[in-house]
């Protein structure tokens, strides 16, 4: 694990794969860090230059207190800066995607290619009460409380914002088990792919080798 400072806070992150390859940035669901992806990250590794990051609030990484997904997606950007990275590709899952969507849609020149793994859509959604706090130290509780007043009254600019996307995007929906409607993501980014792969929100983790496939797939299509 190394730590970077990045626009103001530090961001913890692995590295894996060669330093030449292709870079890719992968960014992990709420109230998870970068080792979420520990089962499919060595097998990208293979291809990219993977970058495993913790978001603000989220394992090692600073808890500034603020959590505005607009801001954590500048994080992502100052992130590239520091590390002298251009353009990525840029793969998150659940408030991974919501960060990931909005670095795409403010700075498109930065993203390569963007793979949104059951992502939310920037349109009000029904959520159940949040659990009591439990003094998880792996997350800051208030990340959970100001993200889930964003999953439930979005900014109304985010969704049209989402057509500034250029880069070319796929969507993995999680399918009928999955408590997040991912094709609503993929109807407002122009051009977008949806996949489907039924295994509830956790694609990546349930059914890894699907995921991989579809991502994989996807991204050597891509023209060089």
């Amino acid at each position: 694990m190394t730590n970077i400072s990045a626009g103001g806070v530090t961001l913890a992150y692995r590295a894996l794969g060669a330093a030449d390859a292709p870079p890719m940035v992968l960014l992990h669901g709420r109230c998870a860090n970068r080792n979420d992806w520990n089962g499919i990250v060595r097998d990208l590794a293979a291809t990219y230059r993977v970058y495993a990051l913790d978001l603000r609030g989220h394992g090692k990484s600073s808890r500034p207190g603020a959590y505005a997904l607009p801001e954590m997606a500048e994080d992502v950007r100052a992130f590239l800066d520091a590390l002298g990275i251009e353009r990525a590709v840029v793969v998150g899952h659940s408030l991974g995607g919501m960060v990931a969507y909005h670095l795409a849609a403010t700075h498109p020149e930065r993203v390569s290619a963007l793979v949104l793994e059951d992502p939310p859509p920037p349109v009000p959604l029904t959520r159940p009460p949040l659990e009591e706090d439990t003094g998880d130290p792996n997350f800051d509780r208030e990340m959970l409380v100001q993200t889930e007043r964003q999953f439930t009254a979005p900014d109304p600019a985010w969704a049209p914002g989402l057509q500034r996307i250029t880069a070319p995007t796929l969507v993995v929906s999680g399918g009928a088990t999955s408590h997040v409607p991912a094709p609503r993501t993929a109807e407002l980014i122009p051009g977008a792919r949806l996949v489907t792969i039924e295994a509830g929100h956790l694609v990546h983790f349930t059914q890894p080798a699907a995921f991989l496939a579809a991502v994989t797939d996807f991204l050597a299509a891509l023209p060089a």
